[in-house]
């Protein structure tokens, strides 16, 4: 899972729509978000736990008051206001949009109502449109990161050290199990010992009553398809009038001296980026294509190998003789002489000894044939490498695709914000323009990918509800199956008890080496953390000679703590390379901490800064003015590719300002609110620290 951005909208202390948080990646991993207490830190940490899990940090307060106070006081009595969280983040390549949204009103009474959250997703293709998942989004999020791992990777960083108090040490375990894979063995183990008790049940019969009530929910379901392709149609009409108006404020940007160039250079940008969607697409295709119609290749090796021993005995045997045909035996025969010149006459030994040819010769179409064979054979198994070749080849045009898509897309950017940013007021304001008729666009897509989902969705519950009526007939042959199938259960049981018991201990030993690593970077005592069979992790000293347990400081649990984590990611990462059994998303992880500095000294504070960019592939930090002081700003400066600062404002007349110092600029952290209530903005930090 790779962060792109977060989004708020009347989310506790952020009124309205927030700007869009881009998140750092690559080789400078690290986002910064600077903000004094009060100002949302804590906010935003749980906005992505909300998001995603709908759960909240410890340190979170009033959890059940999540909509901004403002919005809700200037809103009209049982008027709705919307608060929600969008995330967009990638994983496997697939760009995911979430969105997690609830509603909260004025009654008559004067007091605040709350509606239920609901989660929505969409996905983006390869040609740049969103769709809606076939699956549910909570499945989704929980086999990319499963949400009782989220504590491990969103946390406050001041009080992550109580995950690994005595009372939480079976969870941890559990909790590794799922990271790792082990846990979903666990779970195929129980799901196949109760699917052999279930197996006969599965079958009843529908009578008449339920046949009429498959067909009254499949007029209803006819009639959703209708309303749904209507809609369709409406979408149609609205994009292409956007595309007009999108096309007219391009052809005035370009008219102005000013950004003629960049507006060149930017629908030169747009054309390669649609050519190179296109052309991803079609490798795409080509390689589903090739898989689809060759892939069975690969599999024909050990019967290629089998069938050309078969004839290789039939021949030694004398049953299938090589080069020798029916007909040419039966012409020597009837000219009376053999090939050598010998005389065939009715009743000698020749002639004998030739008409044993002609039985042994066999049928002349069983001798095409296996000769026809043989060479489809041969043909077959030089396929096999030209099957390889071509599936390098076109996934070497996938990944040259993308990167190039990548490239141009960021150059893109690059160019969009110039026109944004360019000084003469009527460039930015078309510039704009351009980038709300944009978003329009985008939310109509969003609408049309949902809609085409929910039309495949409707035209599948047709028909099964076309197919429902004849179930009853084949009851005699599901039980018969059923039968076959607990076999074939208690053997998968066997055989995945086994491979989980060798998993685990084999990478239980790899995660408590590199955890033991980690923590002797960050730590100067002579203590070492072990990792029990049962995942528990303690802390450990050795200085007499026997390993013995040690009380941890809160400093050294904390320590101990991200290098649990650090080893985690570390080890699944790169057992996913080596191992095909895999458990969530086991490329990248992203970690996004409050407060990691906190309760720590400085040689503690400054071996930490230095470590936590190294321990996972994407790093968040929220951190106070405090806390961000020099050997941590020292530290960490060089893996920083985002900085933002959380601006509160107080509506206390008699407040006092502060502010902070990155690089040469400064910037605001607390100012007065112009209006009775306090807000929090998000300032992008310009250039880097």
């Amino acid at each position: 899972m790779r962060l792109i951005s977060i989004r708020l909208c009347n989310f506790r202390q952020f009124y309205g729509k927030t700007p869009e948080i881009y998140l750092a990646s690559g080789t400078r991993n690290t986002t910064v978000i600077h903000g004094n207490n009060g100002a949302g830190k804590t906010t935003l940490l749980n906005a992505f736990t909300w998001a995603l899990y709908e759960r909240f940090t410890a340190a979170f307060a009033s959890p059940e008051l999540l909509v901004n106070k403002r919005a809700i006081a200037q809103a009209n009595v049982g008027t709705s206001i919307d608060c929600h969280v969008e995330i967009q983040f990638e994983h496997e390549t697939k760009r995911y949009q979430v969105k997690r949204q609830c509603y909260a009103w004025q009654n008559s009474e004067g007091k605040i109502e709350y509606g239920s959250s609901k989660l929505f997703m969409k996905v983006a293709g390869d040609d740049g449109r969103w769709m809606i998942p076939t699956e549910q989004p909570e499945d989704i999020i929980g086999r990319i990161l499963p949400e009782s791992l989220h504590q491990y990777f969103f946390f406050d960083g001041e009080r992550i050290d109580h995950i690994f108090r005595s009372e939480q040490k079976s969870r941890i375990a559990e909790d590794t199990k799922e990271l790792l894979g082990v846990k979903v063995l666990d779970r195929a183990v129980e799901h196949l010992k109760k699917a052999k008790k279930t197996l006969g049940d599965e079958l009843k019969t529908i009578g008449d009553s339920a046949t009429k009530k498959l067909l009254r929910e499949q007029g209803k379901l006819e009639q959703q398809k209708e309303r749904v392709l209507k809609r369709q149609g409406e979408i149609e009409t609205e994009c292409a009038a956007l595309d007009v108006l999108k096309q007219q404020v391009n052809e005035r940007l370009r008219e102005l001296s000013g950004s003629a160039e960049l507006q060149s250079l930017k629908l030169e940008l747009e054309q390669q980026e649609k050519g190179l969607r296109e052309n991803l697409g079609r490798a795409k295709g080509n390689l589903r294509h090739l898989i689809s119609a060759s892939s069975y290749t690969v599999f024909t090796g050990a019967l290629t190998g089998e069938f050309r021993g078969v004839l290789l005995g039939l021949r030694e045997r004398g049953a299938l003789p090589s080069g020798i045909k029916q007909r040419f035996v039966e012409q020597l025969l009837r000219e009376g002489y053999c090939i050598c010149g010998t005389p065939l006459e009715g009743g000698s030994g020749a002639y004998e000894a030739v008409q044993d040819w002609l039985n042994r010769a066999g049928m002349a179409d069983v001798e095409e044939a296996a000769i026809r064979l043989e060479a489809q054979v041969g043909e077959l198994e030089q396929q096999i490498p030209q099957f390889w070749q071509r599936v390098d080849y076109e996934q070497g045009q996938i990944q040259q695709w993308r990167s190039q898509l990548a490239r141009v897309e960021g150059e893109l950017d690059t160019v969009q914000e110039k026109l944004r940013t360019y000084p003469d007021e009527n460039i930015q304001g078309l510039q704009k323009r351009l980038d709300e008729t944009e978003s329009q666009i985008r939310s109509l897509l969003l609408e049309q990918g949902g809609n085409q989902q929910e039309i495949e969705r409707l035209q599948g519950a047709i028909a099964d509800c076309q197919k429902q009526v004849d179930k009853h007939k084949l009851k005699e042959e599901k039980q018969a199956l059923a039968q076959r199938r607990i076999q074939v259960t208690q053997e998968a049981i066997a055989r995945l008890i086994e491979v989980r018991s060798r998993l685990e201990q084999q990478f239980r030993l790899s995660l408590e080496s590199r955890v033991q690593e980690i923590f002797a970077t960050i730590s100067f005592t002579p203590y070492f953390p072990r990792l029990s069979p049962d995942y528990e992790l303690s802390l450990m000293e050795n200085t007499s000679g026997i390993a013995v347990p040690v009380a941890a400081s809160t400093g050294e649990n904390q320590i101990l703590s991200l290098s649990f984590i650090g080893g985690i990611i570390d080890r699944v990462r790169e057992w996913s390379q080596e191992n095909t059994l895999m458990g969530p998303d086991s490329s990248t992880f992203p970690i996004v901490m409050d407060s990691p500095f906190g309760s720590l000294d400085e040689i503690y504070r400054r071996h930490v800064a230095r470590a936590i960019p190294q321990l996972a592939n994407q790093l968040v930090v929220l951190v106070s003015k405090t806390q961000w002081r020099g050997e941590v700003a020292e530290e960490m400066a060089q893996y920083i590719g985002k900085q933002y600062v959380l601006v509160y404002y107080s509506p206390k007349p008699d407040c006092e300002v502060d502010q902070i110092t990155l690089g040469t600029v400064t910037y605001p952290l607390v100012q007065t609110s112009d209006s009775p209530y306090e807000y929090t903005e998000i300032k992008v930090v310009e250039g880097r620290e």
